[in-house]
């Protein structure tokens, strides 16, 4: 029996049809440079330094449910920290607290969260492998974090788009990034394989540099802080 062809497809308007060059993106990111906040303190990795207590803080199995790998021991984690160091395009971060949060007290290495997948070309990345220890979900950990991210993005490095997806099994995951006020943008069918063997959906959200202020002052304001200040 014949099928009928798809319904033809309504091409999609161009947004910004008088546009202007966009400024260079910076990148890469100083060695040791830091993202303080009010509730947590980002640093750049260091491997050698930082494997032991990430390890430690991230070694539960909810942490990786939706992870394609996980580190066997802290020595393993090291050196995959080491090889992703030293990719161009990816800035790793360790996430600490600055005061208490919850049973979690200061000073407390809580997980980490890196840039990744960088075009300073096309002025763009994503916000991704985003671990944390189970204490500080639903806490002011992550959408903190996740401010102080965004705003060195759109800020400092000149970012026009930042993405971050998850895997589509992950809803706790789906819901987080919507409540930062990511806009969905669709999900990758088949984007790239579990550590089970079997090959994932991706739901893809962004947040470009026109959704910033809005984000910003949502996000400021959810964790009690004056829209436009600085977290610090």
């Amino acid at each position: 029996m014949p099928t009928s062809d798809p319904a033809p497809f309504t091409p999609v308007p161009d947004p910004r049809p008088v546009d202007v060059p966009w400024p260079q993106m910076a990148w890469p990111i100083p060695e040791g440079a830091e993202l303080p906040g009010s509730w947590v303190r980002l640093s750049t990795l260091d491997p050698a330094a930082d494997a032991l207590d990430l390890f430690r803080a991230l070694d539960h199995d909810r942490v990786w449910a939706h992870v394609p790998w996980r580190p066997t021991d802290p020595e393993s984690f090291e050196e995959f920290l080491r090889v992703r160091s030293a990719d161009p395009g990816w800035h790793q971060w360790t996430v600490r607290t600055v005061r208490p949060v919850g049973d979690l007290p200061a000073g407390a290495v809580v997980g980490t969260t890196a840039y990744l997948d960088v075009a300073p070309r096309d002025a763009r990345l994503e916000i991704g492998m985003t671990l944390y220890h189970p204490g500080a979900w639903s806490t002011a950990v992550n959408p903190e974090a996740k401010l102080l991210l965004l705003r060195h993005a759109f800020e400092k490095l000149n970012a026009g788009r930042v993405q971050l997806k998850t895997d589509v099994r992950n809803t706790r995951s789906q819901q987080a990034i919507a409540r930062l006020g990511a806009q969905y943008e669709g999900t990758l069918r088949r984007s790239f394989r579990r550590e089970d063997g079997t090959v994932r959906d991706s739901v893809l959200f962004s947040i470009t540099v026109d959704d910033w202020p809005t984000v910003r002052d949502r996000l400021t304001r959810r964790l009690g802080l004056s829209a436009g200040s600085d977290p610090a």
